[in-house]
C-alpha cells in the first residue's frame, strides 16, 4: 500500500479505505472538484443568500396552520442543531423541537438540550425508542460488517422528524445540515440513510426483534411526504455566513452551551464508531472528510489538517473505557465482540437495498436544486 499511496494535493483525502477516490493529472481528487461544483448549487452567494432566507422565513410563517408551531427542528445537543434552534428563534419562528432518545445521549448532551430549550422557550417532543429493540438492530448492523453502522439512528431520526411534522400538519423541517462543513464524504463510508429495505434486510438476517414499529419510511413514503403532503426540508445554515467557532461562542455566552471534544461526540455511540470502530475495522478516519471541508472553506490550512491527523483521536484509556461501556450496554459477549471486529468487511450491496434507485433520486434532486426549483 505504501507504494500505491496517494493523497490529494488540495485536501487531505487519500486512497486509504476509499475505492471511490480519483485523482486528476495534478493530483487533485474528485472530492475537491465535486465540492466546488455542488457548493455553487447548495450554498447561495452571500449577496443572494440573505434575500432568499428572508423569503423562506416569510413563506414558513405564511404556511403556518392553526398549530402553535410553524416548523420542526431536530435537537441532539450538538453544535449545528443547537445553533439552528438559536437562529430560528432569532428570526421570529416558533419551532417544535424533536429529539430522538436512542439510549446513547451523554450527560453533557442532555444538559445542553435542556439549557438551550429553556433559554429559548422552545417546546420539546421526545421520541423515546424501545431500548431492547433498538439495541438489537444496532448489534445486527455491527454483525453485518458494513461501515454504515449509524444508519439505524440516522434513518429513525429523519423518519421521526417527518412523522411528527405530518402529525402536526407542519410544512417545514429546518435542519442543521451544513454543506460547507459536511459536503465531503466518500460514498463507501456511509450509504442507505433512507433505505428501509436495507435496514429491514440486515435485521432479518442478524436480528431477533421486530423493528417495524420504530419510526421508518421508504423512498416511496419520502416522495409522498415531500410531493403530496408538501413537507419541505430547509438547510438553514446554508443561507448563513456560518462559522462554527463564532457560533460556538454565541452559544456558550447566551445558552450556557458546553462543547464536546469531537464532532458529533454528543452521542457516546457515535464517539465509539468514529474513533474506534471505523479506524480499527475499516481503516476509516472521518476526520479527513471534516478537515478537507475546513480547508476548502479557508478555516484551516492543509498543513494544519495534516498535523491534526497525526494525533490520536482519543487516549488509550479513553478508548478502553469507551469500548467496555459500549460492549456492556449492547450486552455483547467477548467472543462475539471479537468476531465483529474480525469478520470480513461488507457493504450495502451484500444485502437487499434500493441504493441505485436512491442515486437516481439524488441526481434528480440536484438537478432541481440547480434550477432553483428545490430549497437546500
Amino acid at each position: 500500500m505504501e507504494n500505491d499511496y496517494r493523497i490529494c494535493t488540495k485536501t487531505v483525502m487519500d486512497n486509504i479505505a476509499d475505492p471511490d477516490i480519483r485523482f486528476d493529472e495534478n493530483g487533485v481528487c474528485n472530492y475537491y472538484h465535486d465540492y466546488l461544483t455542488k457548493i455553487k448549487i447548495r450554498v447561495p452567494e452571500p449577496e443572494r443568500a440573505s434575500g432568499q432566507l428572508d423569503k423562506i422565513i416569510t413563506e414558513i410563517k405564511s404556511k403556518k396552520s392553526n398549530n402553535t408551531y410553524d416548523c420542526i427542528i431536530g435537537v441532539s445537543g450538538g453544535v449545528d442543531s443547537t445553533y439552528v434552534a438559536y437562529i430560528v428563534k432569532k428570526m421570529g419562528l416558533n419551532p417544535l423541537a424533536v429529539h430522538v432518545d436512542n439510549g446513547w445521549n451523554s450527560e453533557l448532551a442532555v444538559k445542553n438540550i435542556q439549557n438551550t430549550l429553556e433559554k429559548l422557550n422552545i417546546d420539546l417532543y421526545t421520541e423515546v425508542l424501545d431500548w431492547p429493540t433498538f439495541r438489537d438492530i444496532q448489534v445486527s448492523f455491527l454483525k453485518a460488517g458494513t461501515p454504515d453502522v449509524e444508519i439505524p439512528t440516522d434513518h429513525i431520526v429523519w423518519s421521526a422528524l417527518y412523522k411528527i411534522a405530518n402529525r402536526y400538519k407542519i410544512k417545514y423541517i429546518v435542519s442543521g445540515m451544513n454543506f460547507r462543513t459536511e459536503g465531503i464524504l466518500p460514498p463507501s463510508w456511509s450509504r442507505g440513510y433512507f433505505d428501509w429495505k436495507y435496514l429491514s434486510g440486515v435485521q432479518r438476517k442478524f436480528g431477533k426483534k421486530d423493528i417495524s414499529k420504530m419510526p421508518h419510511m421508504s423512498l416511496t413514503d419520502l416522495f409522498k411526504l415531500n410531493l403530496v403532503n408538501k413537507i419541505k426540508m430547509v438547510g438553514i445554515l446554508n443561507y448563513l455566513p456560518f462559522n462554527k467557532a463564532e457560533a460556538l461562542k454565541i452559544m456558550m455566552d447566551e445558552l450556557d452551551y458546553r462543547p464536546y471534544e469531537g464532532k458529533h461526540h454528543e452521542s457516546i455511540y457515535t464517539k465509539f464508531v468514529q474513533t474506534i470502530y471505523l479506524p480499527q475495522k475499516f481503516n476509516i478516519d472521518k476526520r479527513k472528510a471534516h478537515l478537507s471541508c475546513a480547508i476548502l472553506q479557508n478555516d484551516l490550512t492543509r498543513e494544519a489538517a495534516l498535523s491534526i491527523l497525526q494525533k490520536p483521536q482519543i487516549t488509550e484509556q479513553e478508548q478502553e473505557d469507551t469500548m467496555q461501556y459500549v460492549r456492556k450496554k449492547l450486552n455483547i459477549d467477548e467472543e462475539t465482540w471479537q468476531q465483529i471486529f474480525n469478520n470480513p468487511v461488507k457493504s450495502i450491496f451484500d444485502y437487499p437495498n434500493t441504493h441505485r434507485f436512491e442515486l437516481k433520486l439524488r441526481k434528480t434532486i440536484n438537478k432541481l436544486r440547480a434550477k432553483n426549483l428545490l430549497q437546500n
